[in-house]
């Protein structure tokens, strides 16, 4: 019985933990260049706690849910075109680097402008970095654009190339926050990544997908929390009833 109990027990937990993903992901529907997550988990069985080590009789090996990761969703969100020229959509093994006060961090969001201290930054504010450092710009520079190599350019020739970057194994990057990733893997600098200058690439994040497996996710753990209800329930009918004198 209490097998039972821990195996329901587990299988909530894995529950919580894909709900807490997908929250996550309806949360950052908006979230240009937002990349989703996904939970998965697998079978663990015990390998002592089983009746296969007795004589007698044939017992079925007890099996728990263990958490398997939560595993990036790479697919290209739906590109928008805002005809800022300072907006670039990057080809879909790529990043844009950023300058944070932790460090180098990457991103998909490609939505920029310029801030009071003539930086080129994203949305969120921070700087972006090129092949030769920060992209800046001086008070009276027009024209801004952005070329399909990355080269950014104003009135007064090229100010430097974006630094577009790709990873052997994407899957290793981690949430930083902030729509931010970092890496403990190099970073390969992407010489041939081709953006698309006046577009976004918006969230990949489907809501009638997230939340249709929000309603399946929370049945289940209703239907497991039930189940742990009746088996308690059951513990204590068989105490009290062994309890009472014959």
């Amino acid at each position: 019985m209490e097998n039972v109990l821990l195996i329901a027990l587990s299988r909530q937990m894995a529950l919580r933990r894909e709900m807490d993903v997908i929250a996550n992901n309806v949360a950052n529907v908006t979230t240009n260049g937002f990349k989703r997550r996904s939970a998965e988990s697998r079978e663990f069985q015990m390998p002592v706690a089983s009746g296969d080590t007795f004589r007698r009789g044939a017992d079925r090996r007890v099996s728990f849910v263990v958490d398997r990761g939560t595993p990036l969703d790479l697919s290209t969100g739906t590109l928008e075109r805002t005809g800022n020229p300072l907006d670039i959509a990057l080809p879909g093994d790529t990043w844009l680097v950023v300058q944070t006060p932790q460090g180098e961090r990457y991103t998909r969001n490609g939505a920029m402008m310029v801030n009071a201290q003539g930086q080129l930054v994203t949305s969120d504010g921070h700087p972006v970095v090129g092949e030769q450092g920060a992209v800046t710009f001086s008070s009276d520079e027009t024209n801004l654009a952005i070329t399909g190599d990355g080269t950014v350019s104003s009135s007064n020739g090229s100010r430097g190339r974006l630094r577009i970057v790709r990873f052997q194994n994407p899957q290793a990057l981690q949430n930083a926050g902030a729509n931010l990733f970092a890496s403990t893997q190099p970073a390969q600098v992407a010489t041939d990544a081709r953006v698309q200058s006046g577009f976004i690439e918006r969230s990949n994040v489907r809501p009638v997908v997230e939340i249709s497996r929000m309603i399946e996710v929370t049945r289940q753990y209703q239907s497991i929390a039930s189940l742990i209800s009746r088996t308690d329930e059951t513990r204590r009918t068989a105490i009290q009833r062994l309890g009472e004198p014959i």
